[in-house]
């Protein structure tokens, strides 16, 4: 990408892009995009790899609350991820792999998907800290924060390195879990945390 178009780019974020129209039926679409908004696939390997820390931990946890921590898990990588679709639709409406994503192709407007993306944040923490405990609750919030700030608006346009320092983000999943049955962080959470932030540049 030039630098010329470059600032094309960044000088047009905040315009909204012309609506194109949905397959289907609209209720279908709509569903379809809120889903898209969450990137169910990265969520996917996050809820396993939660998952993992839940299970490996010592101690148990009532499998209501466990089902719960994986929830919270799970919201709080689907806000990133309608956050990051609201921050990056400039980007992504230049290219082909994500111009038809439902905020640059007009299905979603941007400040509803910033609102999905914040209300499923908080509450994703909040139901972690009132159902689980508060040192869970903190580092989902640790995880959110360092996704949405430091990976996607502070490296991500910034440096290739993005994808290296960035990959904190993707291997806090385990150490939540594992907080969420213990109550601390440990030595093993923290090398299950080491093996997936190295795991993740070699993998890209």
């Amino acid at each position: 990408m030039s630098d010329a178009t470059a600032s094309v780019i960044v000088h047009d974020r905040g315009k909204d892009h012309p609506r194109s129209p949905a397959s289907g039926t609209q209720t279908e679409a709509d569903v379809r995009d809120w889903v898209a908004l969450l990137k169910p696939r990265v969520m996917s390997l996050v809820v396993f790899t939660g998952l993992i820390g839940l299970l490996v931990a010592p101690g148990h946890l009532h499998v209501v609350l466990a089902f719960t921590a994986i929830l919270c898990i799970a919201v709080g990588a689907g806000a990133c991820g309608a956050i990051n679709m609201w921050y990056d639709r400039d980007i992504d409406a230049v290219m082909r792999r994500t111009r038809n994503r439902p905020i640059p192709a007009g299905r979603i407007e941007p400040g509803a998907a910033l609102g999905f993306g914040i209300t499923l944040a908080a509450g994703s923490v909040l139901v972690m800290g009132l159902a689980v405990n508060l040192v869970a609750a903190a580092v989902l919030a640790l995880s959110i924060g360092f996704y949405v700030f430091v990976y996607t608006m502070w490296l991500k346009r910034r440096t290739p390195q993005n994808i290296v320092i960035g990959g904190a983000a993707g291997a806090f999943p385990p150490l939540i879990g594992w907080v969420a049955v213990t109550g601390s962080v440990d030595l093993v959470p923290l090398v299950l945390f080491g093996i997936i932030f190295i795991w993740t540049p070699p993998h890209f």
